[in-house]
């Protein structure tokens, strides 16, 4: 899991050389092209590596009800089929999307069944759903537009059908609309708050060794710590990741992808689902959507970014400092203020957060909450 700091320094100094922070401007809104922005449109990415049984990813189904079946498959080899478990169970399935204000989008997909609903909520101006009585045994697409209000970031899509009608399957959605600009990369906290606060971030990848001594000394510090864990181990031991983050003011858990690949050798499409898909998973059990984004072996192109972006998170974040498994190695030659800090769930990790934060505090510097510093 452990990367040298002179490649994570050489990718993000090249990515910042190129990208920058600056939001969508109305005229790029006007030229950008309608892209397909769904996440897993198609359902031919069947399944992530280390994700939970029965993810479908990108999409937020009933547990046990969803299946991506080569029997649902309009177009490719791949669809989705759902059977609600019970009468009190609609089936529904669904994924949130980032997109710009003041906007319009089609979203639309081919479904087959009885009583089958598709539509778009928090757009800031919610249209009523499409819908269908019965497809009669064949395909029938479903289409709705709606027009993004001046303060929609991003919308949730759904797909369910109805009480006691049966299953029903899906295939080839689309939502038809210009993309969000991508997300930027970053190594540190450039922004003046950091600098004249004199702050430094710690924040702790992965999570497969989760040792109480961990919690103890952050607790015992009030350190305010940024996780980025997989989604399995935080299934493992949620509660673990919840202390580790919520003990100094400005904490939080991020996203780390699901299953921590090389996400350079991926295309954009699979990409947004290993990020969608660790979002939501980070969602459903803190109740907050994470806003920062950390790509395995700090590996990133501009693809990485855009997914980033599409599922929401602006800040593709890297390290300065990587202080893992005993190591004490800052690429700016010492920490400095507004410094990332990288660490990994470890056996070590205690006495890796004593050795940093004997070295910040030599440094005068204290340790700061990532989101309490970032747009």
């Amino acid at each position: 899991m452990h990367t040298s700091l002179r490649r994570i320094a050489c990718a993000t100094v090249g990515a910042l050389t190129v990208l920058g922070a600056a939001g969508p401007t109305a005229a790029h809104a006007e030229t950008a092209p309608a892209v397909n922005l769904a996440t897993n449109p198609g359902f031919e990415t069947t399944t992530l590596p280390l994700a939970d049984w029965g993810t479908i990813p990108g999409w937020q189904c009933v547990p046990g009800e969803a299946f991506i079946r080569d029997t649902a498959a309009r177009t490719g080899t791949a669809g989705l089929t759902v059977t609600p478990a019970n009468d009190h169970s609609n089936g529904e399935c669904a994924q949130t999307v980032a997109v710009r204000p003041n906007t319009t989008y089609s979203y639309s997909a081919w479904v087959r069944g009885n009583y089958v609903f598709l539509g778009a909520t928090g757009t800031g101006n919610d249209v009523a759903p499409s819908w269908t009585e019965t497809t009669n045994g064949g395909w029938q697409k479903l289409t709705t537009r709606f027009t993004t209000g001046p303060n929609a970031s991003t919308v949730r899509l759904y797909l369910h059908g109805w009480y006691e009608q049966g299953a029903f399957s899906a295939d080839d959605v689309e939502l038809s609309g210009p993309a969000v600009d991508p997300a930027w990369a970053t190594w540190n906290v450039p922004y003046p708050a950091a600098v004249q606060d004199k702050k430094v971030f710690f924040t702790v990848d992965d999570g497969w060794q989760r040792t109480p001594d961990v919690v103890n000394f952050v607790e015992a510090n009030k350190l305010p710590v940024t996780a980025f864990p997989l989604p399995m181990p935080v299934g493992f031991e949620p509660d673990f990741f919840k202390r580790v983050t919520s003990a100094g003011t400005g904490g939080s858990v991020e996203v780390h992808s699901v299953s921590h690949r090389d996400l350079t050798t991926l295309p954009l499409a699979e990409q947004q689902a290993e990020i969608c898909t660790a979002r939501d998973a980070v969602a459903q059990r803190y109740g907050t959507a994470p806003k920062v984004f950390r790509p395995p072996y700090f590996a990133f192109n501009a693809d990485t970014l855009q997914a980033a972006a599409n599922c929401g998170l602006r800040t593709v974040m890297t390290a300065t400092a990587d202080y893992s498994w005993g190591a004490s190695t800052s690429y700016r030659g010492g920490l400095q203020a507004g410094d990332v800090v990288i660490f990994h769930f470890s056996d070590t990790l205690a006495t890796d957060l004593q050795r940093a934060l004997a070295d910040v505090t030599a440094a005068g510097l204290t340790v700061g909450g990532l989101r309490s510093y970032l747009p």
